[in-house]
Parts: structure tokens; C-alpha cells; sequence
């Protein structure tokens, strides 16, 4: 069950019967969701399949296989996964540029995502849109976007549409804590509020927009309370541990399906490699990220469990990273092999083809 949305007063009213008195509604962050052993093999197979999906994506992009821009998700792989275990089939997700995990966490194949990052015909995007333009009607992924905070509008329009067509789908639309500070985050916000949409909006706090540390750019670092004067709830979560992020993921689903509106997750992130690939991230010490990788790694940490808690051996986690380096392999060897877009590709996808007449 949901936890009941607690009322703490920031502002005391002066006498006048006409003061405005500011709430801050809020839930408390969720305990971490207990896991069977079938729950943390799934999220261990898949966040490493993340990883290594990610680390022969940078791989690939050294060699000049890969164009144009690559931002890589090593590090923050817990956020997609425990997110995903939380929904249902129809519901929709969307995401910024930094879009490679979230696209192979809703289920998109390895192949079709190589080869639209190495722009070849079998991609996602027909080779034309690369690693920040990618989607999948099938699974519900509306991209990956270049310009950041768009999408925020895009999932507001989504969870406008799960109301509108009377479905009980939740939009999950994820910006980073750099995109929180653009306007159209603000007028999205608003607009789901007053009309209850039912959208979860994840801000993966990871410590950098780009370049620049979150105290350098943010007046208001906690982003779980971005929402206040939209009387939006949020929760800061730690998002390393993927426990904790289904927990609040189980939270914030119910919450909008129950028709309660829109709901802040603040993931509380980290990524290990720079911003993009071309990012040497001098801005921060080698001491730092490897004091996250060693502390608080969302791998190791159910890898950790795997072992002790349900008992499985050193050879059994060896077998599911042979299996997932074995598709990762297969990902690769298939877009370096797959031919490129024909000249023609050019003039396609870019007019609608089927589009819906208004009712007389």
C-alpha cells in the first residue's frame, strides 16, 4: 500500500485569515523492496547487460565504428531496471540522450540498438538517428531526444493520452538534474498537475550537468522538491540500489493509477564515465568515482546478495556474464556487419503515413 501523503508547514501565517500558508507534500521514501532470488537474478542479468552493452558501445566508438555523439550509462544502471520491474505492459517511457539502458531495459534488442549506434540499416532508426534517436512502438519507447528537457513535454503528452483514451498506462519520463532547470520542465509540471496526469517523472541526479556539479548549478539541489508549487509529491531515492528504486517504483505506479496525478522520483545516481564520450572529466577526481564504484556499485551490491543470500556460486555469476557478453558479442559483430542505410532512406520517415481525420 502506498504510504499517505504527510503536510509540513514551511511558512507560519501571521494572523491574517488571508495569509498564504506554503505546504510541502511529500512521501517518505519507501523501504527497499525484499527481493526473492529469481527477482535478483533478473536484475542482475539485466543491469549487466547494461554494462556490457555500454563498455563495447565506448569500445566501438574509440575504434570509429560509432559517430556523432555517445553518452554511456555505466554506473546508473539500477534506476532502468528497478523502474521496469514496477510496470506493466502499456506503459510508456521516454528519456533524454543518455538512452542506451533504458531502451535494452524495456526489452529492445541488442542487435537493432548496435546497429542504429554504428547508423546501419537493421537499427532502430534505420541507421538515420543514431544514439540519441531511437524508439520502439512495440515496447512503448519513445525515445531518446537530443535536446534536453524535451522530452518532459513528450511525457506529459503520453500521460495526457493514457487519460484522454480512458487506459489506466503511466507515462515514466526521465530527464537528468542538468534538464530540470529548463523552462518546459515547469509549464509540464504544471499542466499534469491541474489535469491529474498520470506521469512519474524521474530526475537522475547524477551529481553533474554535463561538466558542472549540481551546487554550481542548482539553487535548490533537493530536485524531489521541484514539484512544491505544483503541489507535486516527490521522493529522493537512492538510486544505486535497485531495491529501493522498485519500491518507490511500486509506490509512484500506484499513485497515478489511482488517478492521484503526477509524482516526482529524484534518483540519486552516479555516473562512472565522463558526460559523453569526448568528456575527460576533469572536473571530478579519479578518488571520487572509485570511492562510488566501491561503496555503493548496483552490480556488485546484488552480486553481493546472490552469494550470500541465496546462496549461488562464483561459477554461476560467471555463466550469466558468459551469456551476456555472448549477446553483447553477437550485438556488435551483427552491426559491423550489417550494410548501410541506401541513399534513398533519405526521403523516408518523414511524413506520417496514417494520419487520424477529426470527427465531424
Amino acid at each position: 500500500m502506498a504510504a499517505k501523503p504527510q503536510k509540513s508547514s514551511d511558512a507560519k501565517a501571521s494572523g491574517s485569515t488571508s495569509d498564504i500558508v506554503r505546504t510541502l507534500e511529500h512521501f517518505d521514501p519507501p523501504a527497499p523492496a525484499s527481493f526473492s532470488k529469481d527477482e535478483d537474478v533478473r536484475a542482475y542479468k539485466d543491469m549487466l547487460l547494461i554494462r556490457r552493452f555500454e563498455e563495447k558501445a565506448g569500445q566501438l566508438y574509440g575504434m570509429g565504428f560509432i559517430g556523432g555523439f555517445c553518452h554511456l550509462y555505466i554506473g546508473q544502471e539500477a534506476v532502468v531496471v528497478g523502474m521496469q520491474m514496477a510496470l506493466k505492459d502499456g506503459d510508456q517511457v521516454v528519456t533524454g540522450y543518455r538512452d542506451h539502458g533504458h531502451m535494452l531495459a524495456t526489452g529492445m534488442e541488442a542487435r537493432g540498438v548496435m546497429a542504429e549506434l554504428t547508423g546501419r540499416r537493421s537499427g532502430y532508426s534505420r541507421g538515420k538517428g543514431g544514439s540519441m534517436h531511437m524508439f520502439s512502438k512495440e515496447k512503448k519507447f519513445y525515445g531518446g531526444h537530443g535536446i534536453v528537457g524535451a522530452q518532459v513535454s513528450i511525457g506529459t503528452g503520453l500521460a495526457f493520452a493514457n487519460r484522454y483514451n480512458g487506459t489506466d498506462n503511466v507515462a515514466v519520463t526521465y530527464f537528468g538534474d542538468g534538464a530540470a532547470n529548463q523552462g518546459q520542465v515547469y509549464e509540464s509540471f504544471n499542466m499534469a498537475s491541474l489535469w491529474k496526469l498520470p506521469v512519474i517523472y524521474i530526475i537522475e541526479n547524477n551529481r553533474y550537468a554535463m561538466g558542472t556539479s549540481v551546487n554550481r548549478a542548482s539553487a535548490e539541489t533537493n530536485f524531489a522538491h521541484r514539484g512544491i508549487s505544483f503541489k507535486i509529491p516527490g521522493i529522493q531515492v537512492d538510486g544505486m540500489d535497485v531495491r529501493a528504486v522498485k519500491a518507490a517504483g511500486d509506490l509512484a505506479v500506484e499513485h497515478c493509477r489511482k488517478g492521484d496525478g503526477p509524482i516526482i522520483l529524484e534518483m540519486m545516481t552516479y555516473r562512472y564515465r565522463g558526460h559523453s564520450m569526448s568528456d575527460p572529466a576533469k572536473y571530478r577526481s579519479r578518488d571520487e568515482v572509485q570511492k562510488m564504484r566501491s561503496e555503493s556499485d548496483p552490480i556488485e551490491q546484488v552480486k553481493r546478495r546472490l552469494l550470500e543470500d541465496h546462496q549461488m556460486s562464483e561459477d554461476d555469476l560467471k555463466e550469466f556474464d558468459k551469456a551476456v557478453r555472448e549477446i553483447v558479442a553477437d550485438s556488435a559483430d551483427f552491426a559491423q556487419n550489417d550494410p548501410e542505410p541506401d541513399a534513398s532512406e533519405l526521403w523516408t520517415d518523414i511524413y506520417a503515413d496514417d494520419v487520424p481525420q477529426a470527427a465531424e
